[in-house]
């Protein structure tokens, strides 16, 4: 079997032209003026090219895992035609929370969330097709609907407590109901769950640390070079490979996304 380098080929153009993109951005001021938009997370502001530093650095974790993803699926994944869109999810969340950090602007507050929308919109939405056994334009049609129904709900609802803000609690929700399907799936198919179960906790444990080093936390050093945002950034990186290593487990029954077995 030849390898398929497509993950591959679109983990690296992702990674070159987003990261590419916003410094360009960031250079030029294209993303607008800095309006504090990342300043709940503790780390202080600098004067400099890059705002918050170690939170926007720290974004890069997550290129290395979409490398590690496309280069894996090489040889096949079961997660079949998607499994390029995963790594290009994966890839982009880096940039798009950097810019955030990176400007402290509002549009890269915008383009933060809505890849965090589009992460969790395409797992639930991954997991509702494969449960009702649909194929890839429903599943299409159901991630864009998961996504729009999480900026409407930011949108609408606005700030709340511990979670700061209600596209947050979207976002849960979606990861909350990816894992109560997940677990349906993984108990009807008979698959394995270690993966899945390592992603869980690498990402509760990222949670704790996200809610104890905001702006008052326990953890909230804005000076130092040790900040739990940006642990929560590589942590979410590490959580998104051993998702895509429960992904290629799996023994779903159907093959409407092309799968590729090995």
């Amino acid at each position: 079997m030849r390898p398929a380098r497509g993950p591959f080929v679109a983990a690296v153009l992702v990674a070159l032209v987003g990261w590419g993109l916003l410094a360009l951005a960031v250079w030029q001021g294209w993303l607008g003026p800095d309006v504090d938009r990342g300043a709940g997370f503790c780390e202080a502001s600098r004067d400099g090219f890059i705002r918050q530093p170690v939170s926007t650095w720290s974004n890069l974790g997550f290129s290395v895992a979409a490398l590690a993803i496309g280069w894996r699926a090489r040889h096949g994944s079961r997660m079949g035609s998607l499994t390029t869109a995963y790594v290009v999810l994966v890839a982009a969340l880096g940039p798009a929370s950097a810019a955030m950090h990176a400007s402290e602007s509002a549009l890269g507050g915008h383009l933060d969330t809505l890849s965090m929308y589009l992460f969790a919109g395409f797992t639930a939405a991954y997991a509702l097709s494969r449960a009702l056994g649909l194929g890839t334009a429903s599943f299409a049609a159901l991630f864009v609907a998961l996504v729009v129904a999480c900026e409407v709900v930011a949108w609408a609802v606005g700030p709340v407590p511990v979670m700061m803000h209600a596209g947050n609690v979207a976002f849960a929700v979606l990861l909350l109901l990816t894992l109560a399907i997940e677990n349906v799936l993984a108990s009807r198919t008979g698959s394995p769950r270690a993966w899945g179960l390592a992603a869980v906790g690498v990402l509760v444990f990222a949670f704790v640390i996200w809610s104890q080093a905001k702006d008052g936390g326990r953890w909230c050093d804005p000076d130092s070079l040790l900040q739990g945002h940006g642990a929560w950034h590589l942590l979410g990186a590490v959580s998104a490979w051993c998702l895509y290593r429960y992904y290629d487990a799996q023994r779903d029954p159907a093959n409407q996304f092309g799968v590729e077995l090995t």
